[in-house]
């Protein structure tokens, strides 16, 4: 329970460390961006697929396949679903914000309010990891989303700023997103605890969340400003920092 906590802060608290990094920089790169955001976006495809979906297949039983593949279905669907609600990152984060010129602070608000609502079930998949007993599977799980929330913090920071909200509050934004994402890790580890049968499905929805948000929001604003090679190269990279850590680790 200690360690779920202490990951539970970690996870959300990437956000927070993120949105320093925003204060500091506040006029970061294109280029620079995109390759953390690339980077991130290799850790959270490996930490799907290593930490929650071959998992949901070993312990799946009989029909493990399908409780899997339908997992990853709804998981998608349910960000899907989310998306349509309330756009996120590749959506938001376009000329409109970026200008900080004249920023509408409606608009930038609802950015900070899709970040949070997308940030829950990225806790969730860190809770359920945890709810798998294996613990070097949940590091891995939750490595991958705090590092995915890094440039999730740090993109918060200069809208708000632009549109006139003080940095007091802006940080307090950031805080709240991050605390959102406590609470889904929570939410995931408790669900699984109560009732292991749907461990198996729980592990491959979660796998299908990250697996939505790295395809629909990560690739495509990586991909979006003309770094394309160096993007693919850090998603790469940052694939097989993972695949070394679960060798190490396991």
């Amino acid at each position: 329970m200690i360690l779920v906590l202490i990951t539970a802060l970690g996870v959300g608290g990437a956000t927070v460390i993120g949105a320093l990094i925003g204060f500091i920089f506040k006029k970061m790169s294109h280029k620079f961006s995109d390759l953390v955001l690339s980077f991130a976006a290799g850790v959270m495809l490996a930490a799907a697929v290593i930490g929650l979906v071959i998992p949901s297949v070993e312990m799946g039983g009989k029909y493990a396949i399908i409780t899997t593949v339908i997992g990853i279905f709804v998981g998608a669907l349910a960000l899907n679903l989310i998306d349509k609600l309330v756009p996120h990152l590749h959506r938001m984060v376009g000329a409109e914000l970026e200008s900080h010129e004249n920023t509408n602070l409606n608009k930038v608000l609802l950015f900070v309010t899709a970040i949070a609502i997308h940030n829950l079930p990225e806790g969730i998949a860190a809770g359920v990891g945890f709810g798998s007993d294996n613990t070097s599977q949940a590091f891995i799980i939750a490595g991958g989303i705090a590092l995915q929330n890094i440039p999730e913090g740090m993109v918060i920071i200069a809208p708000m700023i632009a549109a006139g909200v003080s940095p007091g509050r802006t940080f307090l934004c950031a805080m709240a997103t991050g605390l959102v994402e406590v609470v889904g890790t929570f939410i995931g580890y408790y669900a699984v605890t109560i009732s292991s049968a749907i461990l198996p499905f729980a592990l491959a929805f979660a796998g299908g969340t990250m697996l939505y948000v790295v395809s629909d929001e990560m690739i495509p604003e990586t991909h979006a400003h003309g770094g394309q090679r160096g993007a693919t190269y850090a998603l790469l990279a940052g694939f097989c920092v993972m695949l070394i850590g679960d060798v190490l680790l396991g």
